[in-house]
């Protein structure tokens, strides 16, 4: 994993069944978009999250393609609903290559 980058998410702990719950997501990151110059004048690399995925008892919740002029540290919110207990996957993917992931827990009553 880069260094600095931390993804953070917050999900609530219990739902009940069939229930829409608001999950919200946030990874630090500087998100270079490869248009701007150093001190030197030379083109800085880009480097951004290119895409976000999430996926509860892996099953695709959301997949989002992410483009240069998406913010630093981009944030993401949205509902999913939990129709049983299990376990939300998050994966950010980096222009580098590397797959940031977090996981969270969820129990339906």
């Amino acid at each position: 994993m880069a260094s600095g980058v931390k993804p953070r998410v917050k999900v609530p702990k219990t739902a009940e069944a069939g229930e829409a719950i608001t999950i919200k997501t946030l990874i630090s990151h500087k998100m270079e978009s490869g248009q701007r110059k150093d001190d030197d004048g030379n083109l800085i690399p880009r480097s951004i999250i290119n895409r976000f995925t999430a996926e509860f008892n892996g099953e695709n919740v959301i997949d989002v393609a992410l483009e240069p002029a998406i913010s630093t540290n981009p944030y993401f919110q949205f509902e999913a609903i939990v129709p049983e207990s299990g376990e939300f996957t998050f994966k950010w993917y980096d222009d580098d290559g590397d797959i940031y992931e977090a996981k969270k827990k969820v129990s339906v009553s």
